[in-house]
């Protein structure tokens, strides 16, 4: 397997696990608490910047946002102008997001159980930097030669 499909892979049993183990304690869907959570902690403001890290297009993230709004768990707010509306996590949303907190920790014990301690820092220290140099990729025009 390629560095990129096991990761793909990697990702898939993540979400899998994290959809298992939500599903016990909330209705809400991984996706619409990923969501809150983007916007709460992340400072995620824009819909076309939550479409990017959810991978999914606008019309998606649109249907998303009006769901999350009449729920309660997210408000749109008026922008810098009438062209742009800013994303603003609620109260409830950020209460919702516990059950996510719960499971992803859940998770990273699952995770220390499979490795030692030293292996998951190295582990971490080596997806930051493989995250940080994919990133500078993804930033260069495609007709620049790369270094």
């Amino acid at each position: 397997m390629t560095l990129a499909e096991q990761i793909g892979a990697l990702r898939r049993t993540l979400y899998r696990l994290l959809t298992r183990r939500l599903s016990g304690k909330t209705r809400r869907s991984l996706t619409h608490l990923l969501a809150v959570k983007y916007v709460a902690v992340r400072g995620v403001r824009t819909q076309a910047e939550l479409a990017e890290l959810l991978l999914v297009d606008a019309p998606a993230v649109s249907r998303l946002v009006d769901r999350l709004e009449e729920d309660g768990l997210m408000k749109r707010c008026a922008g810098e102008d009438r062209r742009c509306v800013k994303l603003q996590a609620t109260d409830a949303g950020r209460e919702a997001m516990g059950a996510l907190e719960e499971a992803t920790l859940s998770i990273d014990e699952d995770a220390a159980r499979c490795l030692t301690e030293a292996e998951l820092t190295e582990l971490k220290r080596l997806l930051d930097k493989l995250q940080a140099g994919l990133t500078q990729v993804v930033a260069q025009p495609e007709d620049e030669p790369q270094s």
